[in-house]
């Protein structure tokens, strides 16, 4: 019963608040009171202040071991332990893609040459004349395609 009482008191006076918020026209922050103020009514008629009740009552049981029991501190060092090697593990692994030069394939054979220095830009070249093909937009790409086959790819 006095749950009750108090889960309603505070959902009351964050109304209160809200209501204020709304006067003094600040809704953004209205809302938000009103949203808090509505969480000690939905807690108490759902049933969970109880079980928020087990869990404060079995952490502070937990915390008082912490003190005194030896196995709770093993415990401890294990979760430290697993979490420092996955931390470890995620750093190695991603220290060594980084590092590790990536090879090339031996049937690619070497790398081609290129010149240290850009070239300087060429005049504008006049259009080319079409050999009576139609034009599907693609002639860019027979650029491209008389590269790649002096190459031989």
């Amino acid at each position: 019963m006095l749950t009750a009482a108090i889960s309603f008191l505070l959902t009351a006076g964050g109304v209160a608040v809200a209501g204020q918020r709304a006067w003094r026209r600040r809704f953004l922050s209205a809302t938000r009171w009103f949203a808090v103020a509505l969480l000690p009514a939905g807690l108490y008629l759902t049933g969970l202040f109880p079980l928020a009740s087990t869990i404060g009552r079995e952490f502070a049981d937990w915390a008082a071991k912490l003190v005194l029991d030896p196995r709770v501190w093993a415990g401890i060092v294990l979760l430290g332990v697993s979490a420092a090697l996955l931390v470890t593990t995620r750093w190695v692994g991603r220290r060594g893609a980084v590092e590790a030069p990536a090879e090339r394939p031996a049937a690619a054979g070497p790398a081609p040459e290129r010149p240290a220095v850009a070239q300087a830009p060429e005049a504008p070249r006049a259009p080319k004349k079409q050999t009576g093909k139609h034009d599907d937009g693609l002639g860019d790409f027979a650029d491209i395609e008389e590269i790649l086959r002096k190459r031989g790819i």
